[in-house]
């Protein structure tokens, strides 16, 4: 099971995060967002996070353009798209060589056919819980509605996934649950993480798999 860390933009607290060593960190550049890293985020913010982790960039409805200066200059492994993106971008995107990971806002309504198109140009989808605002509402769908999806591209697992609820989402089965992605649950302040809790989830898992 793979990890991701969501929401980060403070120097000092996602390196603390960084030696906890999740799979992916995520940082978010949607300047509406709570989360957001801010025109003043610094390349060098990143330089000490081990290769080992997939840092990852996290943008709503922004251009591609735009998206692929972002990963040049800061050096990103993985794009998460959290709006509306075409399966054009996601396809151009991928050709860049980087992770694509689209996201996709779950209800009781959802139509899982709508995947479809994106099946061959993103490497994850991403299952989040629909509200007004994209994401970091600690809010959690209901996981039932992943039985529907029978499609061959791995998810993550988003919205409101905490320690509270961590013993059901272990309990989940389904053979294309890739990774648990992990935000507002986990922090002190939006974008301030609490690594007590981080490292909770993280030996919470690992001792769970070596059952």
């Amino acid at each position: 099971m793979k990890i991701k860390i969501c929401g980060l933009k403070e120097a000092k607290n996602l390196r603390q995060v960084s030696e906890a060593n999740p799979d992916y960190m995520g940082f978010i550049f949607y300047p509406k967002s709570k989360r957001f890293v801010g025109d003043e985020f610094s390349k060098t913010t990143l330089a000490k996070i081990p290769e080992s982790i997939l840092k990852t960039a996290v943008f709503v409805n922004e251009s591609q353009e735009n998206i692929l200066k972002t990963v040049q200059k800061y050096d990103f492994q993985a794009v998460q798209l959290h709006g509306n993106e075409s399966t054009e971008i996601c396809k151009q995107l991928k050709l860049q060589n980087l992770i694509v990971i689209k996201v996709f806002a779950m209800d009781d309504c959802f139509d899982f056919e709508t995947l479809h198109p994106y099946e061959n140009h993103c490497d994850y989808f991403l299952f989040d819980t629909k509200t007004k605002h994209f994401g970091g509402s600690g809010k959690s769908f209901d996981w039932n509605l992943l039985q529907q999806y029978h499609l061959k591209t791995p998810f993550f697992l988003s919205g409101g996934l905490g320690i509270e609820n961590l013993e059901a989402i272990l309990k989940l089965k389904h053979n294309k649950l890739y990774g648990l992605d992990f935000n507002s649950k986990l922090e002190i302040s939006p974008g301030i993480k609490n690594i007590q809790l981080i490292n909770k989830v993280l030996d919470t898992i690992k001792n769970y798999e070596h059952i």
